[in-house]
């Protein structure tokens, strides 16, 4: 069951480096593809934002079991995929993301800290 989010946000390629990101997008897409099928993660969703002014291109949320996405993401080949990115784009960054009843608690939990401290 999902209880875990990670949100890999990025920016717009460097320039030259356009062709080598579209390349590293659909490589990064296919290797998704086949951690899910290996029941690493239990589904992604790859989202491109149209122009707006800002840092973010776009982003991909990595949805599954918390434990395994955190082995996931101290993994050398992940790593070494965010370096990747890093190279070839700008703002490139994966942080812990909360969804759903997990994000309803943290909102609860905020809720009640501002009525104490706020």
């Amino acid at each position: 069951m999902a209880n875990g989010t990670l949100f890999i946000g990025f920016g717009l390629a460097y320039p030259g480096y356009q062709q080598k990101s579209l390349k590293l997008f659909a490589a990064s897409v296919d290797r998704y593809r086949e951690l899910q099928k290996q029941g690493v993660i239990d589904s992604f969703e790859a989202v491109l934002l149209d122009y707006h002014g800002g840092d973010l291109a776009g982003f991909i949320l990595l949805r599954g079991d918390r434990e395994k996405l955190n082995k996931l993401r101290m993994s050398p080949d992940f790593e070494s995929a965010m370096q990747r990115a890093g190279v070839l784009l700008s703002h490139v960054g994966c942080v812990e993301a909360f969804t759903g009843e997990e994000a309803q608690r943290r909102l609860t939990d905020y809720g009640k800290q501002l009525a104490e401290w706020g």
